[in-house]
């Protein structure tokens, strides 16, 4: 899909609107963060397609042992994948539980089965791929070092109530992901790129919460109906977007993500300070912006 290009200097970029603030002038890669899969993890992928394809001509054994080969390839690239995702994850946070699956471990050992099975099918015995199967998993585990093994954080806390803190960072986090992934429907890279520095000031609010919990209730609501808002107003902005493009309907999208941004920097010290009665307040009267703009929320 084509995208349309926007920024101060462009024909509709005047920067005295209502979707532009001061705060909005730091740099868009304010906060960014480079993605943990890249092309070192993904050009794995690369080695059991070929041994797939050249499996196909040798025979039943050997076309069955290739193929097998590149099937640990892939799976262990996949595994490899995902293991580098969740440690990003774990070294973000201040307090972190070490994740269930040790995918990076698993990766090395996938990897060394299939280069092993792709020794074999060159030199049938035992010796050969051992050795070259040995190495490639040492090698893999040199290149990507392994799974944390470790909470962090975790000295004297009550497991209960991390769990049902990483519940409510989970729960978070997929909203924030989900007006991400909404708002590419749009094809504005300059809404995009608000919506960025929202969700890095969210993800902020966020860390702030799970390492305080002290009103874990109060957190929980508030965050619901804050992110669940927002997902729902960048959902119903992009629908109108993509097909009208609405440079008012973009404005009013634009106003109201700087609405939610300032309002919860304000309360999130309530939140923190345990101010319940002022809190629900607050809530309720987010509620009824939400609902003038449209989004209709469902009682949490």
């Amino acid at each position: 899909m084509a995208r349309k290009f926007g920024g101060k200097f462009s024909p509709d970029g005047s920067s005295d609107g209502p979707d532009d603030r001061p705060h909005e002038d730091r740099p868009a890669y304010h906060g960014a963060r480079v993605s943990p899969a890249g092309a070192r993890s993904n050009v794995l992928f690369i080695p059991g397609v070929v041994l797939a394809i050249l499996s196909i001509n040798d025979g039943a054994i050997g076309m069955a042992a290739g193929l097998a080969g590149a099937a640990a390839l892939l799976l262990g690239a996949w595994l490899l994948r995902d293991g580098l995702i969740a440690e990003s994850a774990y070294h973000e946070r201040k307090i972190a539980r070490r994740p269930a699956i040790p995918r990076k471990i698993f990766a090395a050992v996938l990897c060394g089965i299939g280069a092993g099975i792709a020794a074999w099918r060159s030199e049938p015995g035992l010796i050969a791929p051992l050795i070259f199967g040995g190495a490639a998993g040492v090698l893999h585990i040199g290149a990507f070092g392994i799974d944390p093994l470790k909470d962090k954080g975790m000295e004297g806390i009550d497991t209960f109530t991390q769990d049902r803190v990483a519940k409510v960072v989970d729960e978070a986090e997929n909203y924030l992901n989900a007006m991400t992934d909404a708002v590419k429907r749009a094809g504005d890279r300059r809404v995009e790129a608000r919506v960025d520095r929202f969700t890095v000031k969210a993800r902020e609010m966020i860390r702030t919460v799970e390492e305080d919990p002290r009103d874990l209730i109060g957190a929980r609501k508030f965050l619901g109906v804050y992110l669940m808002g927002a997902r729902d107003a960048t959902v119903k902005f992009a629908d109108i977007y993509s097909r009208q493009q609405d440079r008012e309907a973009r404005s009013d999208y634009m106003m109201l993500l700087t609405d939610l941004e300032e309002s919860f920097d304000k309360k999130i010290d309530k939140l923190l300070a345990d101010n319940n009665e002022d809190l629900n307040v607050e809530i309720e009267v987010l509620r009824d912006r939400l609902q003038r703009e449209g989004v209709h929320l469902e009682p949490r």
